[in-house]
């Protein structure tokens, strides 16, 4: 959902929706503004992205675990997702402290996030739990999350790894950054057709 700031007498800014949505206003606390009244900690759809893209701006894939945060980065033309890093949880603070130094360094504007959707299309714990993290973490990344179906994208890249074979040590290794590669792929390539 992109929102469109408006004025408000209240510390807060009523926001119109750009989504098409006929809801109400949605209320965005002036902490999740930038400097030019633009909200910065919102989710927003995929087809909205290349609204808030600059030049030589990259995104960042995510492709959150139990017990580690695979990253994948965009070129700065958004056309290919190359694997990064892979950060392996503790605390949540410390977690989040750690990505918002790579964003500030790689010039990120945006993170997608692979939600874990079920086979059926419904979401399940674990969904719930990457919608809980962009919760709490939007509002300190100061950056808008994109949300990417994720679902066999382990998978997907476990069997490929197999394919070439790579031992079991360095799959365990390389799996989430790749998944995450495989996540921001994904929106790269809708992005990419989007423009045509």
């Amino acid at each position: 959902m992109v929102v469109l700031s408006l004025p408000h007498r209240s510390n807060q800014r009523c926001c119109r929706r750009l989504d098409g949505d006929a809801g109400p206003p949605v209320a965005v606390p002036l902490r999740s503004l930038d400097h030019e009244d633009r909200p910065v900690s919102a989710v927003v759809d995929v087809s909205n992205l290349p609204a808030l893209l600059g030049r030589n701006q990259r995104l960042i894939g995510l492709d959150l675990g139990t017990k580690t945060i695979g990253l994948a980065l965009s070129d700065v033309e958004r056309r290919i997702a190359t694997p990064f890093d892979t950060i392996r949880r503790s605390k949540f603070t410390r977690d989040v402290a750690l990505l918002r130094t790579i964003l500030d360094r790689h010039t990120v504007v945006a993170l997608v996030i692979g939600l874990p959707l079920n086979m059926d299309g419904s979401e399940g714990p674990r969904a719930q739990s990457t919608r809980a993290f962009v919760r709490q973490a939007s509002p300190l990344l100061e950056r808008p999350f994109a949300f990417w179906d994720e679902r066999l994208s382990t998978a997907a890249v476990t069997r490929a790894l197999i394919d070439q074979d790579v031992s079991r040590a360095k799959r365990a290794e390389v799996v989430d950054r790749m998944a995450a590669a495989y996540i921001l792929q994904g929106v790269l390539d809708r992005l990419s057709s989007l423009a045509l």
